[in-house]
């Protein structure tokens, strides 16, 4: 029975080898039983994948601290920038600033509140601005800006409200007085320092009149302004008025130009004193015009030939041919005691 039992199984065998080949898959082994006090092999464990997203940094090492930096340092700047300006501007020129900066829904003032740029302009209490309504509580005086030698003269004077005209007319004047003594001061020193006219600061004369500040450019033996007989500006005189015109830009008073001639009449019929002094004060206006004093400054333009000779016991004395330019008071008048 065993026998049989033994052929059966190889012939089965043979079966299944011939199948192989026919099928073409490969013969799977055979199993083999498992060996005697073998476990079962352990699970593997479990593959883990921790992705990370990269959000950048936050907190206190995020980016938006660079803005709040940048936020203080621009204060400080600021901040040291103001005190810095309080500690390098007179009282003067803080007032002009605050000027300039104040709100325009004010009534409009021909050239004034810095109209030319910082400390430039006319003084709101200017007679042609006085019938306007003012909103200040104190005098804007203002000094044309061009150089660092311009300075302003007067007095910070914060005024009460109610203030009178008259008292008004009488500070404006008081600082037109001072304003005089700097602009003399500034013009001899301005003459003596340039070569080509310190030889002519004897000839150039400074009066305090009723007026206002009168300059005087008085002819002599060695100096002449005009040509013999004409308006024909000399160049030295044209480098003296250049002296003039730049110091008189720097204030904003009106200017009035009276021509003197002497006593030597004219052959020539045709021609007299009076127009030639009246001329020669013209020429010395457009001579300041064309170098930046603005026309609608001058007052008056008038010759008065022989009439006010500087030496009235020899009337042909070279030093009555002159030319006077007067810094009238703002307010037409000396201020009284």
């Amino acid at each position: 029975m065993a026998s049989a039992a033994s052929d059966q199984a190889a012939g089965a065998a043979e079966a299944v080898a011939e199948a192989a080949p026919e099928s073409g898959a490969p013969a799977a082994p055979a199993a083999s039983p498992p060996e005697q006090g073998n476990e079962a092999p352990a699970p593997l464990q479990p593959i883990i994948i921790k992705k990370i997203i990269d959000e950048g940094h936050g907190g206190a090492h995020g980016g938006a601290w660079k803005i709040a930096l940048a936020d203080m340092m621009t204060a400080m700047m600021a901040f040291f920038l103001l005190m810095w300006l309080l500690g390098a501007t007179n009282a003067d020129q803080r007032k002009s600033i605050a000027e300039y900066f104040q709100p325009t829904n004010r009534p409009k003032v021909d050239k004034s509140g810095g109209s030319t740029g910082f400390f430039g302009g006319m003084s709101l209490i200017d007679p042609k601005s006085l019938p306007l309504t003012l909103t200040q509580t104190g005098i804007a005086q203002l000094t044309a800006a061009g150089t660092e030698e311009v300075q302003s003269t007067h007095e910070d004077q914060a005024l009460p409200q109610g203030l009178s005209q008259e008292e008004r007319k009488k500070i404006a004047a008081e600082q037109d007085e001072k304003s005089f003594e700097s602009l003399q001061d500034k013009l001899e020193k301005q003459i003596g320092a340039d070569q080509k006219t310190s030889d002519l600061l004897s000839v150039v004369k400074f009066v305090k009149e009723k007026e206002g500040l009168r300059i005087d450019i008085l002819d002599d033996a060695g100096f002449s302004m005009f040509a013999s007989g004409t308006n024909e500006l000399s160049a030295e005189a044209k480098a003296l008025i250049q002296k003039v015109g730049d110091s008189l830009k720097k204030v904003p008073n009106e200017i009035a130009v009276r021509g003197h001639t002497d006593s030597l009449q004219f052959k020539n019929s045709t021609n007299n004193n009076w127009s030639l002094s009246a001329n020669r004060a013209d020429m010395t206006r457009q001579f300041l015009t064309s170098i930046g004093v603005d026309n609608s400054r001058f007052s008056r333009i008038e010759g008065v030939a022989d009439s006010q000779p500087v030496n009235a016991l020899n009337p042909a004395d070279p030093k009555n041919r002159r030319i006077s330019i007067t810094v009238l008071y703002r307010n037409g008048e000396r201020p009284t005691k």
